[in-house]
């Protein structure tokens, strides 16, 4: 009636509806972060219910089944914390104290192993990491100090420790009815089924990420410390957490912790530093040929530009956070385009109807 397009009003309100839901979301990021936490933290419990479920008197009912699996992995959580956690504190502060005079060795960088094409640049290396040592070293220490006391402070973290398996219990109780209101909400008629088969890709690909995410954990962690350990590495165990927590950053994560080992074995005089590169690239061999490509599903594979692209972007939108989503989000968002792509194709051409006709 006023000269305005009715299909480019919608078009444009639309936009302006996703640009508010971006905004929002952002806005409210480290919400989120918590609610994404919980969730993928019921994701790795749902098996564990539901086998608890299976083997325990008909009678008992889901919450109870729960409640138990809450109880196991409370115990777990104290004795891993008594033994390993205990032993990983150790080595942490011992190197937080030895770390200054660690700094001024530079005899490990002359067996740093370098690959044949490096071999003849090995001089301007060694110079450049002694440059970067002899200018660096005062800056490090208080920096990584400075670090960990904000990651330690502030009661909001350890509420957020306590509230994320308040949350996931929740998530596991109420999920079912959860997804049903989603569905309900979001589609009527023929689309409720295409809905609700996006969300049973979606819930297979999350449960799957996650478990598999920890599986690769545990495995890193494990071998790791079996090598330094054997091969008599300081700091051992500490050093295999690093490479087992930096295993939920894809890419980046293992190639982080790779360094980190590096340095701080080098820097202690760690005399292995050639078997260990070579220990961790057949590692890398066969955990990414082969036991990632068996935990996780088809569905979970992107192709290696997209992984880092967004690495990338979640690193610039919310740091180490932002890394850790990025992969999971974009191959939601493939499932749901894929889902999307299928039913645009199932439907049948319509033949247009002139209305002049």
């Amino acid at each position: 009636m006023l000269g305005i397009d009715q299909r480019a009003a919608r078009v444009a309100w639309t936009v302006f509806l996703v640009a508010l839901a971006i905004a929002t979301a952002y806005a409210v990021r480290e919400t989120l972060v918590v609610f994404m936490v919980a969730l993928f933290f019921a994701y790795l419990l749902m098996p564990l219910v539901s086998r608890m479920e299976r083997y325990t008197p008909t009678k008992m009912s889901f919450t109870l089944a729960l409640a138990l699996v809450y109880l196991v992995l409370i115990g777990l959580i104290v004795v891993l914390g008594l033994t390993v956690g205990t032993r990983i504190a150790s080595e942490a502060a011992n190197l937080e104290a030895r770390l200054p005079d660690l700094l001024r060795n530079r005899d490990w960088i002359q067996s740093i192993p370098l690959p044949s094409v490096l071999e003849p640049v090995r001089a301007k290396i060694v110079q450049m990491l002694q440059d970067e040592l002899a200018n660096g070293g005062k800056d490090v220490v208080p920096y990584l100090k400075n670090l960990g006391g904000q990651l330690l402070s502030g009661v909001r973290y350890i509420a957020y420790v306590v509230l994320v398996p308040i949350l996931a219990f929740f998530f596991l109780k109420d999920g079912h009815r959860m997804r049903e209101d989603l569905v309900e909400s979001l589609a009527e008629g023929p689309r409720r089924a295409m809905v609700d088969g996006i969300l049973t890709d979606i819930n297979k690909l999350l449960g799957e990420y996650i478990r598999a995410l920890v599986l690769l954990s545990m495995c890193s962690f494990a071998a790791s410390s079996l090598f330094l350990g054997v091969t008599g590495a300081p700091y051992a165990v500490l050093l295999a957490g690093i490479a087992g927590l930096f295993e939920f950053l894809p890419v980046v994560g293992p190639i982080s912790a790779f360094v980190v080992i590096l340095l701080v074995t080098g820097l202690s005089g760690y005399q292995h530093l050639p078997a260990y590169a070579v220990f961790w690239i057949v590692y890398r061999l066969i955990q990414d040929y082969a036991i990632a490509p068996f935990l996780m599903s088809a569905g979970v594979e992107l192709n290696p530009a997209l992984v880092l692209f967004g690495l990338l972007a979640g690193d610039q939108i919310a740091g180490v956070i932002g890394m850790f989503f990025s992969v999971p989000v974009i191959a939601t968002l493939r499932v749901i385009y894929v889902r999307l792509k299928r039913a645009r194709q199932r439907q049948p051409d319509v033949p247009s109807v002139s209305v002049g006709a």
